[in-house]
């Protein structure tokens, strides 16, 4: 590669070489490197400065020096997470008789209070773009910043509470049947029509940055859902088409504004309404299309693309179709957005999962016309990003759990640990690395475990309990083609069944005969003797349901993100097969400590 480029590059934490999956070197095409660079543009200087506590140190917190640098002083470690058991939970997959379809925030409260646990994770609740087709997937929202309508309890607002009689029945006759798959669009129809029957009509309190996303969501209903399809003039937040368009749609910016409003009361009622810990999953970014990569362009590479680099399981790398923040502007602008979607997670939560840590490490940044095998990583000044996450956390009172799962170098969950951010633990993937005498490694005894760790089962992206062991994950994919070699990975799926059943037997929890339900329960027995401080599960994997919330590589060939749960809230919760579940994690934690 020509020398000054390399240096330019290093210069500007664009790698030019990355460590794949076997740990080999990979060189970086230098046309790559190149296009990086130019969507990065020039450097922007920055007067912020952040440093680790100390005794020479300021108070923990945001500065301003008398020689206008910007010092952030964040928390050298948070305190130590006590252990508890709880639910992994994908709220739209919630039901009760008083929601509309979808799993909503008063389904989510009955939950929480209900189920006598420690701490309840909850996928993210970030706002949508109010346009159709609504954007399903959860960690692929219009802002990180903003709540999602969607799940609005309309029954439980104080504008129907006060509507007349006739507009109560009219509210009530819009409510949408409750489908086999979750229809998102009819849905939100359902609701907004609703909604556009309660609201008062009057003027919102807002902030810049409330009235920035109410602009788009007004700007999205009359031109579409898709900002770079806008009129020019409109494409830029701080133009005056905008500040026109803005008194011109006054009523509907102040409309969407309550709407933040009514989330915000709601988002509140539940955390009042429950002693379980409220942990808010965190995206890696948004929907390019929608309000944040509007209003935070500056910020953002808005033409890059995130994902991931070719490995085993995605031979020709994975797009994610996320934007990623521009590390000097992000550092320039004194992490101010970074601290606002923080602040704006933790609001309503004792806690944030950050999904993808790695990515306050580095990014893969995919450029303009190029498939995701060729992009390279974009290297973040991690302390300060990991330190302004703890010091957001450290205000809030909260715990923070990182999802460090797959390909992440052991530097990442080392920081994580050292600042007292809880890494991941799946039981599917936990070997003992240090054993070189099988490929793979053998599974790690879950006592052998991070102890500062959130454990489970499973994930949203991969095989519930009945899924693996009935290998219902090869067969979804096989009848979808997305599987070249059938056969082998059916082979695969039965040594890993076989590996598991292996490891209850070698814990004593292997009952003779064993049927499915047994297994279920047999495989919360053994999450149950790890050594992580939080033990989750779901309700998926408790009640045996084969079918998984996602199956990452499809869209529209899987019903991603739609499938409800085959019971409500409160007969899931006394279903003999979760209770039998939940039993061995609540006994394993009955004393509040860790084995």
């Amino acid at each position: 590669m020509d020398p000054q480029l390399s240096a330019l590059a290093e210069a500007r934490g664009v790698a030019t070489w990355y460590e794949n999956a076997d740990r080999q070197r990979v060189t970086v095409a230098e046309e790559v490197v190149r296009a990086v660079l130019d969507e990065m543009g020039p450097p922007v200087p920055s007067s912020t400065r952040v440093v680790t506590e100390g005794p020479d140190t300021p108070p923990l917190g945001y500065h301003q020096l008398d020689d206008g640098t910007e010092l952030i002083v964040t928390p050298r470690r948070l305190p130590t997470v006590d252990p508890a058991w709880g639910w992994m939970l994908q709220l739209y997959a919630l039901h009760s008789p008083g929601s509309w379809g979808i799993g909503d925030f008063a389904d989510l409260r009955e939950f929480t209070r209900a189920s006598g646990a420690g701490v309840v994770l909850v996928n993210p609740v970030q706002a949508i773009t109010p346009a159709l087709p609504v954007r399903r997937s959860p960690y692929s929202p219009s802002s990180r910043r903003f709540a999602n309508p969607i799940y609005l309890r309309i029954t439980e607002t104080d504008e129907f509470r006060r509507a007349d009689q006739q507009t109560r029945e009219h509210v009530l006759r819009l409510a949408p049947e409750r489908a086999e798959l979750i229809d998102y669009d009819a849905v939100w129809t359902a609701k907004l029509a609703a909604l556009e029957l309660l609201w008062p009509g009057a003027p919102e309190p807002m902030s810049d940055e409330l009235r920035d996303f109410a602009t788009f969501c007004a700007l999205a209903e009359r031109h579409g859902g898709d900002w770079r399809d806008w009129p020019a003039d409109l494409r830029r937040p701080d133009g005056a088409a905008v500040a026109r368009a803005r008194e011109e749609l006054a009523g509907r910016v102040a409309f969407h504004a309550w709407l933040q409003r009514l989330c915000e009361t709601q988002l509140g009622n539940v955390l009042a309404s429950t002693d379980a810990k409220i942990v808010h999953d965190l995206p890696v970014g948004v929907d390019p299309a929608g309000a944040d990569a509007w209003a935070l362009q500056d910020v953002l590479a808005p033409n890059v693309r995130v994902g991931a680099p070719p490995d085993a399981f995605s031979q020709q790398g994975q797009d994610w179709n996320l934007p990623p923040w521009r590390p000097d502007r992000l550092a320039a602008a004194g992490y101010r957005p970074f601290r606002e979607v923080i602040r704006s997670v933790l609001r309503h939560a004792d806690g944030i999962r950050v999904d993808h840590i790695a990515g306050l490490f580095r990014l893969w940044w995919i450029p303009p016309n190029h498939p995701p095998n060729e992009g390279t990583y974009v290297y973040y000044d991690a302390d300060a990003m990991l330190g302004i996450l703890a010091l957001e956390a450290h205000l809030a009172g909260a715990m923070v759990v990182g999802e460090d799962l797959g390909t992440v170098p052991e530097e990442v969950t080392d920081a994580m640990h050292a600042r007292g951010v809880l890494s991941s633990s799946v039981l599917y993937f936990e070997r003992d690395w240090d054993d070189e005498t099988a490929d793979p490694p053998p599974l790690l005894a879950p006592k052998d475990w991070p102890v500062d760790a959130m454990a489970s089962i499973s994930t949203h992206d991969l095989p519930t309990t009945a899924g693996f062991l009935r290998g219902e994950n090869v067969r979804v994919r096989a009848e979808l083609g997305l599987i070249d070699d059938v056969d082998g990975e059916r082979a695969r799926a039965e040594e890993a069944r076989t590996e598991m059943l292996a490891a209850l037997s070698e814990h004593g929890l292997l009952p003779a005969d064993p049927s499915e339900p047994d297994l279920v329960v047999a495989l919360h027995r053994l999450l149950g003797t790890a050594a992580s401080r939080l033990l989750l599960t779901s309700p998926q994997d408790a009640l045996g349901d084969p079918r998984q919330p996602n199956l990452p590589g499809t869209v529209d060939e899987y019903p991603n993100w739609r499938i409800p749960l085959p019971l409500g809230v409160t007969e899931l919760l006394a279903d003999t097969r979760v209770q039998a579940a939940v039993a061995a994690l609540r006994d394993a934690r009955s004393n509040g400590v860790s084995p």
